[in-house]
This record gives structure tokens, sequence and C-alpha cells, in this order.
């Protein structure tokens, strides 16, 4: 902890709103829930960990089919025997296989683009909250009031990523703890939704149907868009609409003579673009599933074949068909819920994408930028005072600052600059031993 003597301040634990830091520790109900924090390390090896396992969700569907395969086990022991060629098994086999491979590779994908998406998100943020802090300018007599624009211009960046990562998420109102004192002083279609009673209502769910989610049963799943179809007021496009104000920021500095550079505007304005079609490739992984008749057919195909599987295996395993076929539908279940897992990467499961982590990654650059004035090239490019501070530009085959290379001759700065490629690698190795290899040269 740390104390800021400026008045309105927050302190570090109320940064970050929903985000959670659970470095040292899960709790219980944190367990089978995510994103994954990617702080934490883990030593199991991963065929013992259960953090981000699949297996809470396949525990019905593997006791009901180990009830069946026990069933028909004893009906073909004691009863009559029920087993049949094991011809089926190669031949669906290669069919369930083929079909849980499409599955598997169209979630990843989806997974994947999610990623891209959120990493364009990301480059596209920093280049505008550099170009922002580097090149718009603090006009004479009116520092104050830019340099605040300024830090307001780079919140709004913040702001809209956070948006995006609730909209994602179909939590469509302003008043989230993590971006409600950003964007307090817009006037946005989800703030004015947020004051309306429903915004607020806190869903409310039974013993039950925590178990029936935590098991993955479908008909326990809330619906995720519940909230949106519960408002009674126009809940806009809060993304958008933050990128409106982002542009009448730039307009306005460029207005007004703070941001001189037609190249940096240029760069500024497709950089905001940018970030227009990094929430589209987004909202197209999220609105584009996977059509739904192949889903139900692969969801038919897999049941189908699992519960087969005794039938084919009586005749040579007896007894052991019971834990064989449990093993293998746990593998045919296992691919299967994974890749109904994957595909939508930006929920609150552990496998997908901690939004909340890259967002607040974004908000600890920002800080870093905001954190010293914009530097300036007279400032830095000599250095400091003091040899050891000084900027040594033909490091590491001399030592000397810039100083005393402004005494030399061009000719000799550019005949030192070619000895450091004549010299090559061993310029750098032989420094590491015994210093640099011009020594006060």
């Amino acid at each position: 902890m740390y104390d800021v003597n400026v008045t309105g301040t927050t302190t570090p634990s109320s940064i970050g709103g929903q985000h959670k830091s659970t470095r040292h520790m899960i709790e219980f109900d944190e367990y089978f829930v995510g994103p994954l924090d990617l702080d934490k390390h883990s030593k199991l090896p991963y065929f013992m960990r259960m953090h981000g396992s699949v297996l809470p969700r396949m525990i019905v569907p593997l006791l009901l089919i180990t009830s069946w395969a026990t069933l028909i086990t004893c009906i073909s022991k004691f009863v009559r025997n029920l087993g049949v060629q094991t011809i089926l098994l190669t031949v669906l086999g290669f069919v369930v296989g083929l079909a849980l491979s499409f599955r598997s590779s169209t979630a990843y994908e989806r997974y994947s683009d999610g990623r891209k998406a959120w990493a364009t998100l990301s480059v596209q943020s920093r280049n505008l909250a550099r170009y922002i802090w580097v090149h718009v300018d603090e006009r004479p007599g009116h520092e104050k009031e830019d340099l605040l624009a300024k830090v307001t211009g780079i919140n709004l960046i913040l702001a809209f990523a956070l948006a995006l990562k609730h909209k994602l998420r179909f939590e469509p109102y302003q008043h989230y703890p993590d971006i409600a004192s950003l964007t307090s002083h817009l006037d946005t279609f989800a703030k004015a939704a947020s004051e309306a009673p429903e915004a607020h209502v806190e869903r409310s769910t039974t013993p039950w149907k925590r178990a029936g989610e935590f098991l993955g049963m479908s008909m326990a799943i809330s619906n995720p868009r519940k909230t949106i179809k519960r408002a009674t007021k126009p809940l806009g496009n809060f993304p958008l609409e933050i990128l409106l104000y982002l542009s009448a920021y730039i307009e306005g500095v460029s207005a007004n003579g703070s941001l001189k550079s037609p190249i940096i505007l240029g760069q500024v304005m497709n950089s905001i673009a940018a970030l227009t079609d990094t929430q589209a490739s987004a909202e197209r992984v999220l609105t584009t599933p996977l059509p739904l008749g192949y889903n139900i057919l692969i969801s038919q195909i897999v049941l189908i074949y699992t519960y087969l599987l005794p039938f084919q295996l009586f005749g040579a395993l007896g007894w052991v068909t019971i834990p064989a076929t449990t093993a293998a539908s746990y593998i045919i279940l296992g691919l299967a819920a994974i890749g109904n897992e994957l595909e939508n990467p930006f929920g609150n499961d552990v496998n997908d994408l901690p939004l909340d982590v890259y967002c607040e990654q974004l908000r600890k650059e920002f800080d870093i930028i905001t954190a010293t004035p914009a530097p300036k090239l007279d400032q830095f490019w000599k250095g400091g005072e003091g040899d050891e501070n000084q900027n040594k530009p033909l490091w590491p085959l001399s030592s000397s600052g810039v100083d005393q290379w402004r005494g030399r001759s061009v000719g000799d700065i550019r005949s030192a600059l070619k000895a450091k490629v004549v010299i090559g690698d061993g310029v750098l190795n032989n420094t590491e031993t015994n210093g640099p290899a011009v020594v006060g040269a």
C-alpha cells in the first residue's frame, strides 16, 4: 500500500473494479470458474489438475453411461447375451473422430480469433496513448487544461476496452465498478439505461441451480442475454459511443493546434478505425457460432456411439466392459466438452480469455505512460550529469559519452561506427569480460 497526498485520490484496492487478485490462493467457489489468473503457477502435472478441467461438466453424463454399461453387462451376463460384432467400433469410431476433430478445430479457431482481436486492441490502444501523450502539445497558458484533457483522452481508450469486455459478456450497462467512474461524465445510452431499476437487479440462484451450472447441465444454465432482454430503455452501443467521444477529442486538439503534425493525425485516426475493426472482429466471433445443425448432429453422434459401446465391448471384455466404457466415454465426451467451452472465449469460465487481466494490464501501462511528462529530445539524447549517466552512443566499442564524441570530427564518428561492424560480435563478448573494446576512445 502507499499514500498519496492528493485530495480525492483512490486507493490501490479500489482500482480494478471486478478483478480480484488471487495471487496466493484460490477460493473453493473460484476453483471451477475463471478466467484463469495468469500470475499463478501450478507445480502439478496437467493430468492431476482440476482447475480448468472439464471433468465437473462430465460427472452426470459419465454416471449415466456407467449405469447403462452396468445394466447391459449384467443383462448379457445373467439373462441374454446382447453383444454384437465389433465392426461398429471401427466404422462409427471413424465418424465420431472426424466429427470431434471438426468440432475441436473450429472451437479453437474461434478462441484464437478472439485472442488475435484483443491483441490488436492492445496494440492500437498503446499506440493511441503514446500518440496522445507525446504528440499532443500543452499550449502555453493552457497547460493545466491540456494536460487534464490528454489524461481524459487516454482514459477513454481504457474505457473502450472495458466497455467492449462487458459487451462481449452481455453486460450492457455503465454502472459496473471498473468503468463507471471513467465514463460518468459521458452522455450515453448505457448510462441512461443504467438508471432504470432493472439494471440493478441481482441474479438470484438457488443451490440446485448453482449445482446444475457447476455440473454443466444445460437446463440449469441461465440465458446470458437475459439482462439485455430485460432492459426497458435503449442500450445503445457503449464501445462505439466511447469512440465517438475519443474522435471528438482528437478533432478538438487538431482544431486548437495542440496536434500539429498531419502525419500523426492520420496515424491516430487509423488507430481509432482499427479499434472499430477490432470490435467488429470480436463480435463476429461471439455471434457466429458453429451452425446449429452441426452442433445437434455431433451431439447425437457422440451420444449414440457411447451408448453402443457396451454392446460391442462385452464379447471381448466381459465385466471389464463397465470401466472400459467409462474410460472411452470420458475421452469422447471430454473432447466434445472442451469444444463447447472454447466456442465463446469471452466468458467467465477458466478456459476463457482473461479479459479482466488484459484490461488491468492496459490500465497499468497507461499509468506508466502518464506518470512522467512526455520526453523531449533535448532532455535525453545527451544523458545526465556524470560519466555513469551520460549517453554512450558507441557502446560497447567505446565507453565515452556524448560530450567526448562531440569533440571529434564526423569522420572519426563514422570510422568508429564502421569499426563496430568490422569487429562484429566479438565486441560484446569481450566487453562482458574486459570492458569496452576501445577504452576512453
